[in-house]
């Protein structure tokens, strides 16, 4: 697959700008005019987190700089991740609720990193998480990126992430609503690739800790975008999408959001957790996204630098590399909700553990009704 002058002075700027790593996982070969990918190929380019044989990064398994923010923000210590870890699959191999659970340690990571190594609330986390699955099955299972409209969906750029990591190290998932047609496809089309787009990024311990940008261009936004979801399931799908999925949202950023639309602004807005909330950033200009968003890690047309094209064929390797990853999490089963905390069960119980009772409030928040 070639790729145009554009690419190649790219790669030699970057490669030669102080402080910025190129990390490319694949063989390379070239003539006078052209590239050419001999093997599936990820490029990922971010500042320089430092050497990873450090004393910390050895016990972690992650990037210095990573391993200390995961030190930092999420508790992450060679003692604490061993010691949870053994007692999470404990726990799932007791329960009886569930089958078919990963217990891998980038699985189980996840969930506690998000967490922040608070058991009792990354078992909730995993709870949520397969009966979001469960419940949704019609929309979420079989999240296969070769499904026709789903690969369209992808082709085309309604949702992909870039290749470069910002400046804080973060992925940025990148989404275009104009590539989304309400009158062709429907809301399992939107979930699929939503969760195979987030399933896909969790895999990568980095980004488990260092969290993820989403900027979103809302261009072409109408009332028909709504209309393939009825305002229940909409509601509960946003909700329990924020509180079951593992994953670290740092920024929300949104542009070109039409006046006409800034009700379903309003909607999302009131439907997450404040915390969310605090994190959404509405721009009135590319100039003024540019200012909150590492400009290198835009597609060129919204100022970046590399064609949105050249991202998408990039980010469709990713995808098609975790496929069966993806696809296997439809085995997991939840036989009961019992064990899921709710402000209903959690009245019932009173006689809790202190432990547990400590985490009400945390729980109760992330109850829907």
């Amino acid at each position: 697959m070639p790729f145009n002058s554009n690419w190649k002075l790219l790669c030699v700027r970057a490669c030669g700008r102080a402080g910025v790593c190129v990390r490319v996982i694949s063989v390379w070969t070239f003539n006078e005019n052209q590239f050419r990918i001999m093997t599936t190929t990820r490029v990922i380019m971010s500042y320089q987190w430092g050497a990873a044989n450090n004393e910390k990064a050895a016990m972690t398994g992650l990037k210095e700089e990573v391993a200390r923010v995961a030190d930092r923000e999420l508790r992450e210590n060679k003692s604490t991740r061993e010691q949870m870890l053994e007692q999470f699959r404990e726990w799932i191999r007791k329960n009886q609720d569930i089958c078919n659970c990963r217990t891998d340690d980038n699985f189980l990571l996840r969930f506690l990193r998000v967490k922040k190594f608070s058991l009792p609330m990354a078992q909730q986390v995993l709870l949520k998480y397969i009966n979001f699955r469960q419940t949704f099955s019609h929309l979420v299972c079989n999240s296969d990126y070769l499904i026709p409209s789903v690969t369209e969906l992808i082709s085309n750029g309604y949702i992909y992430a870039s290749p470069f990591r910002d400046s804080n190290g973060r992925r940025v998932i990148l989404y275009n609503l104009s590539k989304f047609d309400p009158h062709k496809h429907n809301n399992s089309d939107m979930t699929k690739v939503h969760m195979i787009t987030y399933e896909v990024l969790i895999e990568d311990e980095e980004s488990q800790v260092m969290g993820f940008t989403h900027v979103a261009d809302i261009h072409h936004a109408s009332p028909a975008h709504a209309t393939i979801w009825s305002p229940t399931e909409f509601s509960t799908m946003v909700k329990w999408g924020e509180q079951s999925l593992p994953m670290r949202h740092k920024e929300i950023h949104l542009i070109n959001v039409p006046a006409a639309v800034r009700y379903f602004y309003d909607l999302i807005s009131a439907l997450v957790s404040d915390k969310m909330r605090s994190r959404l950033k509405i721009h009135d200009s590319v100039e003024s996204l540019r200012k909150r968003v590492d400009p290198k890690v835009l597609p060129k047309e919204l100022g970046g630098h590399m064609p949105m094209a050249e991202m998408i064929d990039l980010w469709k390797k990713e995808v098609s590399a975790k496929r069966e990853s993806i696809l296997s999490l439809d085995d997991m089963k939840l036989l009961s909700t019992k064990s899921i905390i709710t402000r209903r069960n959690n009245q019932q119980n009173e006689n809790s553990s202190l432990m547990i009772n400590s985490l009400q409030g945390s729980f109760r928040r992330l109850e829907v009704d």
